[in-house]
Order: C-alpha cells, then structure tokens, then sequence
C-alpha cells in the first residue's frame, strides 16, 4: 500500500472540535508538514482549541470564510497548498431546523467553493472531505450489520441533506475532473474542547451547574461515540493510506442509549438520575439509531482504542478545569439551542434556563415523572 506524504496542508473549520484536535496531532507528529489552519471563528469555533500549536514554526493561522472564493485562490497559490482537510461546517442539527440556509450556504456552497478553487489550481494532489454518519439516515434497530461505503444515502435532517448535498459535489468534481477527493463518514465524536451545544459536553457543563440534564424524547435513541484522539488518529492514518476515491466510515460498533449517557454522567458527578433528567419535546424528527460498518477503514490499520468510561473521565476533568473556556454558553445549554435564530448574535430563552435550573425530577413529555 502506498504512502502520501503531504507538504502543505489546509485544514478549514481549524479552530472547530475536530478539526483542532487533527491540527494539533499532525503539527506534533510531523514537524515537516506545513499547517495552514483556515477558520471564520464563528460562535462554535475557539482559536484556544490551537494552542498547543500555535507556536509551532510549521503552523500558520488564517482568519476567514470558506465562501470566500478570492480568499482561497489566494491562499491556495501562495500557501502551495497540496492536500485539503475540509471540516468546516455547520454541524448541530438543532440548529438546522432553525435556519436551515446558513447550512446550505455554509456546508454545500462553502464545499462547492473550495472544489472549484481546487479544480482551477491544479495542484492539490489530495481533498479529504468530512461527512457524517447521518447522511444514511436512520439504522434499522434491528439491525446487526452497520451501514457500509456503499449504502444508500437517506438523510433526514437539514444538517444532513447538507452534507450529502456537499458530498454530491465532491464526487462530481472528482469524477468531472479527476480531483483526487476522499469521503469520511463518522459516528458522535466527543471529548475536549467540543461547543457544549453538543450532547455529552452540555450535559456536563449542566451538571457541574447542578442543574436537570434535558433528554429529547423517551431517550431511547441510540448513538455511538468515538473518543476526539482516536478519532484525530483515523484522520491521520486517512490522509497517509487512503485510497483516492474512495469512502472510510469511523465508527464504532459500542453503542449507548441517550438515557444511558445521561445516567453514566450523573453517576460520575454523583447525582440522582431520578432527580436529575428531564425528558422534553422531541427533534421533529430524530433519527432512533446510526450504526457504520468500519471494517474498511480497520484495513487501513486504524483501530479504537480509548473506552468509554476513561473517555468520559478525560472529558469530565478537562471541562471541569476549564469552566469558562467558551464563555457565556447559555443559550447552548438549552433543551433546544437556536444559536443562529438571529443573525450576527445569539437567541436566549432566559425563562427557560431559569426553569431548567430547579431541579425537579425527571419528566415526560405528557408531565408524567419516569425514568
């Protein structure tokens, strides 16, 4: 199998979750690889996620917007960047039902953008692009074999018509111009640094408030969670043996309920489950269960290696030593967040924050207490 060996990489959505998590490890791991880290730093997005590197002679921040079409010609050219990492997104799917075109314009034009700019440079040997595990739509829950490679796409979301939307694209180009594109699809990914929009770190910084732990529905969905290092790990080894052309789920077979996250988290900052959740309205729609099939990217070499409880305890601990990392996260501790509602700005429901803030046992939707 043969080896790519990268010389200039741009990495979009840089200062995002995941995406810094990747930056940081290739910059430690490859001191002769140049990191451009591109981000428009938007309310998910820390340039504090990039410490680690910022110091690092082979690391170069560039503040601004994958739609830019100038900025990233220019950026390409000058840079002479050879491979693209394009993580940058909007990615909560709360969010999407509020004001699904900021996800058309950032996940399927921001894509469209860069494939164009890659496709007029001629230069970049290598466009790993980032999808998700939700473009399948919902598993069977029945189902013993996980979604491969190949399986239909369903999605069932704004977020995730976006992101086939932007895979749509990244394929075109790649059999219109022969660009040399690669597809991930990854399960929940958590640890530090993550926006507290997202599921595990909200629930965490709900629970160091000693406040209720919102569950949407009966918290019978099912989820998997890959810890950010593992997760940081398959990218790296994507970007080495990956094959152009093709399609790598990460993923993990280990599944949880949400109820049973929930739980695990009040277990480990000894509260009462009983006391401590609160079942409210669901999603419109929320997919009951995702399962991927990661064989093909076990060929690879890549493997899991982080468990669940140590992952959750790494968490736990970095959010507990860096409370105020992200600021006023108000709005995002929310049952249902709508960061975007209003442009340039946040929309809080602070009745609502002041309601959850009692704890007054675990309810369902039709006021009924049950766990």
């Amino acid at each position: 199998m043969a080896t790519y060996r990268p010389r200039n990489i741009l990495i979009t959505g840089a200062a995002g979750f995941i995406a810094s998590h990747v930056a940081n490890r290739l910059i430690r791991n490859y001191p002769n690889y140049k990191i451009v880290a591109l981000d428009k730093l938007d309310y998910c997005s820390n340039l504090k996620n990039l410490n680690p590197s910022k110091s690092s002679p082979n690391f170069k921040f560039v503040e601004g917007d994958i739609g830019s079409a100038d900025l990233v010609n220019y950026l390409l050219f000058t840079e002479s960047i050879d491979t693209i990492m394009h993580f940058a997104a909007q990615t909560h799917v709360d969010n999407s039902f509020g004001n699904s075109f900021e996800f058309t314009k950032n996940n399927i034009y921001g894509t469209h953008v860069l494939l164009e700019a890659c496709k007029v440079t001629g230069q970049i040997r290598r466009f790993i692009h980032v999808s998700t595990d939700e473009v399948y739509g919902e598993t069977d829950e029945d189902a013993v074999v996980g979604n491969h490679e190949a399986s239909q796409l369903l999605p069932s979301n704004p977020y995730s018509a976006t992101k086939a939307g932007a895979e749509m694209l990244v394929m075109a180009y790649g059999r219109s111009y022969g660009l040399p594109v690669i597809t991930t699809r990854g399960n929940n990914v958590y640890g530090p640094n993550q926006f507290p929009e997202k599921l595990i770190p909200k629930f965490i910084l709900l629970a160091m408030r000693g406040m209720v732990l919102p569950i949407h529905g009966d918290g019978s969905n099912v989820r998997s969670y890959l810890y950010c290092e593992d997760v940081a790990e398959a990218f790296e080894v994507i970007l080495h043996r990956g094959e152009v052309g093709h399609v790598y789920n990460i993923g993990t077979k280990k599944e949880r309920r949400v109820i049973d996250v929930a739980k695990d988290i009040c277990k480990l900052f000894l509260m009462d489950p009983e006391k401590s959740i609160e079942f409210v309205e669901n999603r419109p729609f929320n997919d009951q269960r995702y399962f991927l099939d990661d064989q093909k990217l076990k060929n690879l070499g890549w493997s899991e290696r982080v468990i669940w409880e140590e992952g959750l305890k790494k968490t736990i601990d970095w959010y507990t030593k860096h409370p105020n990392w992200w600021g006023d996260v108000s709005g995002a501790l929310l049952p249902h967040p709508r960061m975007l509602m209003i442009p340039g700005g946040r929309h809080f429901d602070f009745e609502e924050l002041n309601r959850m803030s009692h704890v007054n046992g675990p309810k369902l939707p039709n006021g009924k207490s049950k766990l």
